[in-house]
């Protein structure tokens, strides 16, 4: 069982409210990821779970115990660190059975539980090695096998893959999801990578100056964000935002381009969102009249930044690589796909 529930959890850093009341349940063999900016509270509540740092208020429930004044030994959860925290005298199997050796546990049982752990990492080859003959992806797995091998009820993983190189972390993250789906375990794995969030967690919980901005799956919260923070925090390109064209005074396209994001929405709507993907791009004197700011060629497609009269801020469309590149300056045309969804927010941001 790994089911651990929060509830209006707070911690305060003198006169400084860090977590503001969360409330959130953790299923039995989840995979969850908390998101978030920095500075938002998502790695102290993760700390919280884990018995390194004290709770100010609120309950944390493991498996039906409160939780909040037992040892972090005595809470059946494992942490895995962003820095790896091996121990450079000791061997990849003598860092990965290092706290069982300090539970009692016999020789040859740790050697056979080590040795299970480096079948499942694919690491068994490294066991004799020392941290420093090893690379960063093969650290990282050492550090998830140290964990492993206490056979806790709660993975408890703090930003694990930053340190490493984008190629690495594209494997780490398979890695990662095939281990849960291998152990069944309850994970909680806390990133400021949106696409980390994206492709890795059942459900994502995006934090924001210490409060729990939305709980969802990774889809729901795409394409039904609670907010514009949600909305625009989550893909890359982030999300276009298009204020309500001022009662006189809005230029053509500003009028047209808020018709049809939001033409029926009502008077609450204030904003409206569009996806980049959904935005494509028309000859001139055709759709919405726009320039082209500056344009992010990727090989298989490309990111245009746009300008259109009266609207604040640059719009983002992201579409197919063609043969002729797009250039900066460029007159053209805004059309949306007939399936694109728009959003509507009203002043407080909060989806309509």
């Amino acid at each position: 069982m790994g089911q651990v529930s929060l509830r209006g959890i707070r911690k305060r850093f003198g006169e400084t409210d860090v977590i503001r009341g969360v409330d959130l349940e953790v299923r039995d063999g989840e995979f969850i990821v908390f998101v978030g900016p920095s500075g938002c509270g998502k790695s102290t509540t993760l700390r919280m779970i884990a018995g390194l740092e004290t709770i100010t208020s609120g309950d944390l429930i493991i498996d039906g115990t409160r939780a909040n004044d037992l040892r972090p030994a005595d809470r059946g959860a494992a942490m895995v660190f962003q820095s790896y925290a091996l121990y450079p005298h000791m061997t990849v199997a003598e860092n990965m059975g290092f706290a069982l050796k300090m539970a009692g546990v016999p020789r040859t049982q740790r050697d056979e539980q080590v040795g299970r752990t480096a079948e499942v990492l694919r690491i068994t080859e490294l066991l004799g090695r020392f941290p420093k003959e090893l690379s960063g992806g093969q650290r990282q797995r050492v550090a998830i096998g140290r964990a492993i091998v206490r056979k806790p009820k709660v993975f408890l993983f703090d930003e694990p893959l930053s340190n490493l190189d984008a190629a690495l972390r594209v494997n780490m993250r398979i890695e990662l999801s095939r281990l849960h789906k291998q152990l069944g375990t309850t994970m909680i794995y806390v990133t400021h990578d949106q696409v980390e969030a994206m492709t890795m967690g059942d459900r994502i919980a995006v934090f924001n100056a210490g409060r729990v901005e939305q709980l969802g799956t990774p889809m729901e919260l795409y394409n039904q964000p609670a907010n514009e923070f949600v909305a625009t925090f989550l893909g890359a390109p982030q999300m276009n935002l298009v204020d309500r064209p001022p009662a006189t005074g809005a230029s053509a396209a500003h009028l047209a381009l808020w018709a049809a994001l939001a033409g029926n929405a009502g008077p609450l709507a204030q904003r409206a969102g569009l996806r980049p993907e959904h935005l494509h791009l028309l000859p001139a004197g055709q759709g919405i009249a726009a320039v082209v700011a500056l344009a992010e060629h990727l090989g298989d497609s490309s990111i245009v930044h746009l300008r259109v009269e009266g609207v604040s801020g640059l719009l983002n469309a992201k579409v197919a690589a063609t043969g002729s590149r797009i250039m900066a300056g460029k007159a053209v045309g805004l059309g949306m796909t007939d399936t694109a969804p728009t959003l509507t927010f009203d002043a407080t941001g909060h989806r309509l």
